[in-house]
C-alpha cells in the first residue's frame, strides 16, 4: 500500500514539474501572439449587391456638389416663399401675370409639372407637389391691388422653426402638414427650390422612411389613483 502511494506521489510531482516548466512558455506565447484580422476581413468582403439601385445611392450619398446645396439660381428665400402665402401651408399666390381669366387646367402644369428654366421670368420654375390636381385656379389666385374686403385684425401664424431634432444627427421631423404636400422632392430637391430647405441627399426618394410628421402631443400624465 505504501509503495502504491509512493508511485502516485512521484507521478504527481512529475506532472507538477512539467506544469511549472511549461507555464513560462504558455505566458510568453500568449503575449507574443497577434490576433487574426477577422473583423477587417469581414468589412472588406461586405456584400455590395444592393437591390433597387441601392448601390448608386450608397456610393453617391456624399457626392452632392456644393453648388447644388448653396445655389440660389431662383433667388428665392424663405421670406419670399412665405410672402406669397396668407399663412404657412396655404396655397401660394400666382406671382406672375395670367393671360386668360379662365385658364385651362393643363396650362399651369406645362411649367410646373417638371419645372425648368423660364426665360420670361428668368427663374427656375418650382414643381407642384400635387400634379394630379389639375384645377389649379380653384386654390391659387393672382395677386390684386383692388380693395375687395373690409380691413380686419387678421394675423398670420408663425412659420415652423427649422432644424429641430430629437437627438444630434437624427433625421429632421416634418414640421408641416403633408396634405397635398406628400411629394417631398417637389419642394426640397432641384434648382427651383429654396436653398435653405434643399435636401443634401436628393437621390433618396423614400423620405418618410426616416422623416416623420411632427405631432403636437402633450406629455403623458398618469391619473391620480382614486380610492
Amino acid at each position: 500500500m505504501e509503495k502504491s502511494d509512493q508511485k502516485v506521489g512521484k507521478v504527481f510531482l512529475i506532472f507538477a514539474g512539467i506544469c511549472i516548466l511549461a507555464l513560462p512558455l504558455i505566458v510568453f506565447s500568449a503575449f507574443s501572439s497577434e490576433p487574426k484580422g477577422t473583423e477587417t476581413s469581414i468589412a472588406e468582403s461586405q456584400d455590395m449587391d444592393f437591390d433597387d439601385s441601392g448601390k448608386a445611392i450608397f456610393v453617391n450619398y456624399d457626392q452632392v456638389s456644393k453648388d447644388y446645396l448653396e445655389g440660389t439660381s431662383t433667388a428665392r428665400t424663405l421670406d419670399e416663399y412665405y410672402s406669397l402665402r396668407q399663412y404657412p401651408g396655404s396655397p401660394p399666390l400666382i406671382p406672375h401675370k395670367v393671360e386668360e381669366p379662365d385658364l385651362a387646367r393643363v396650362e399651369c402644369l406645362t411649367c410646373h409639372l417638371q419645372g425648368g428654366w423660364t426665360e420670361e421670368l428668368k427663374k427656375n420654375t418650382p414643381v407642384t407637389p400635387h400634379p394630379e390636381q389639375e384645377a389649379c385656379r380653384q386654390c391659387h389666385i393672382t395677386a390684386t391691388e383692388a380693395n375687395l374686403f373690409v380691413e380686419t385684425g387678421w394675423m398670420s401664424v408663425a412659420p415652423p422653426r427649422l432644424g429641430r431634432t430629437a437627438l444630434p444627427g437624427a433625421p429632421l421631423p416634418i414640421p408641416h402638414d403633408i396634405q397635398m404636400r406628400g411629394n417631398c422632392i417637389a419642394c426640397h430637391v432641384g434648382p427651383g427650390t429654396v436653398a435653405t430647405i434643399r435636401v443634401e441627399h436628393p437621390s433618396r426618394g423614400n423620405c418618410r422612411q426616416c422623416h416623420v410628421p411632427e405631432t403636437n402631443v402633450g406629455l403623458f400624465k398618469r391619473k391620480a389613483a382614486t380610492n
